[in-house]
């Protein structure tokens, strides 16, 4: 016996506000990149002072992503989305003010992440779950992610131009004031209270949904392949523009590279998001992160010219994001809705992991041997890894005994 569906939002009022959202939030964390060589230079910093900073953004974002998630899950995500939004502007301010390496970490790393917790896929994939009937929830999660992939396209030319004419503080100030833009967006996803559950419907607590998800194997494989995803684009999309400079290219090479990804993955995701109503999730996700450590391979064998930086930002940009559709789609068919703005939370902690070591194995090991190299190979066994260990995912509904 069933009750009445509780009340919900529109999808195309969910799918435009959470898109605009995501598109703000990883649109200017995307860019990030292009200020390394600009601090660094000004402030007489290394590279690793810079990495470390994004490092500690990338695990802040992590860490604090199934709080966030509870609290969404628990309270709506209008609240949520209300101070992530705060909290990103104050970062970026703060990230323009800092004059030490402490303090840049504190703002570029700790606020950052937490407003990007609070802002991005967790919260808002929650909401698509709560709101979009599951024969069309794994398509809708690939709209939100192209939305971030359309973000990276477009701010990252714009935060180009922003740093390039009015100089890389005052880029970071104009930002700032495009951020607080996700508040008023945050109304769009104000959803109704929820109907009181039947006594016979499956309800978990907090602690349950934990013991569950992380006791079974499925969800294991998901976070160890979702490790490899953070590990590959953060360690790209920070350290490539400057692997170009290194090498002779223009910085415009580096700037359509990152705008190439961006297009590229808006394609990519809305396809992963789409083809995973047709075909089992794990097959999807094994051939990205496998496809990905060929891209690698080829470009760098092949020889580096802007044509083959494009190329590959091309082919990368396909398969850039295009994880995040399927995975979270999965969870919500092992566990149900009740749990997964939560849930995604802790397995986009282990994305984070692989970011943080991603983004400053990449800064350190280049400090110490004047080379990516090393992290460029490791990503590639890391791919081949996350693709064979996401075979075995099983996407059926986990069986729970229903209540007496």
């Amino acid at each position: 016996m069933t009750t009445p569906q509780s009340p919900r939002l529109s999808m195309k009022q969910v799918l435009l506000c959470g898109a605009l959202i995501v598109t703000l939030s990883m649109g200017i964390r995307h860019g990030f990149g292009l200020f390394l060589q600009p601090i660094t230079m000004d402030r007489g910093w290394t590279r690793e002072t810079f990495a470390f900073a994004l490092a500690i953004q990338n695990i802040a974002w992590g860490l604090a992503g199934p709080f966030t998630g509870m609290l969404a899950d628990r309270f709506g995500p209008f609240r949520v989305l209300m101070v992530g939004g705060l909290l990103y502007a104050v970062g970026l301010v703060l990230m323009a003010l800092s004059t030490s390496g402490l303090a840049f970490t504190g703002s570029a790393g700790l606020l950052i992440g937490i407003a990007q917790s609070g802002t991005t896929y967790a919260v808002i994939y929650g909401v698509i779950g709560r709101n979009v009937d599951p024969a069309k929830r794994s398509w809708a999660m690939g709209v939100a992610a192209a939305a971030g992939s359309f973000g990276q396209f477009l701010m990252v030319p714009v935060s180009n131009w922003l740093i390039s004419s009015n100089g890389w503080q005052d880029a970071l100030f104009i930002l700032a004031c495009m951020s607080l833009i996700i508040i008023p967006l945050a109304f769009g996803l104000r959803e109704p209270k929820t109907a009181a559950p039947s006594p016979h419907t499956h309800s978990q607590s907090i602690v349950q949904a934990l013991r569950e998800a992380f006791g079974y194997r499925s969800f294991q494989l998901l976070m160890a392949g979702y490790f490899v995803c953070g590990f590959q684009v953060v360690f790209i999309g920070v350290h490539m523009p400057s692997y170009l400079k290194d090498q002779g290219l223009s910085p415009q090479v580096a700037t359509y590279a990152l705008a190439l990804i961006g297009l590229f993955n808006v394609f990519g995701t809305y396809a992963a998001g789409s083809l995973g109503q047709r075909f089992p999730k794990r097959y999807i996700l094994s051939c990205i992160y496998a496809l990905r450590s060929v891209a690698i391979v080829a470009f760098l064998t092949a020889p580096l010219t802007p044509s083959s930086v494009y190329l590959f930002s091309a082919v990368m940009g396909l398969l850039w994001l295009s994880t995040i559709p399927p995975t979270n789609a999965v969870l919500a068919q092992m566990f149900g809705i009740q749990h997964m703005s939560m849930l995604s939370g802790f397995v986009f902690l282990s994305h984070q992991i692989g970011s943080f070591l991603g983004v400053w194995l990449g800064g350190r090991l280049y400090d110490q041997t004047g080379s990516y190299d090393v992290v460029w190979w490791l990503a590639v066994g890391l791919g081949l890894m996350a693709a064979l260990v996401n075979l075995p995912v099983r996407e059926e509904p986990i069986h729970r005994p229903l209540p007496a």
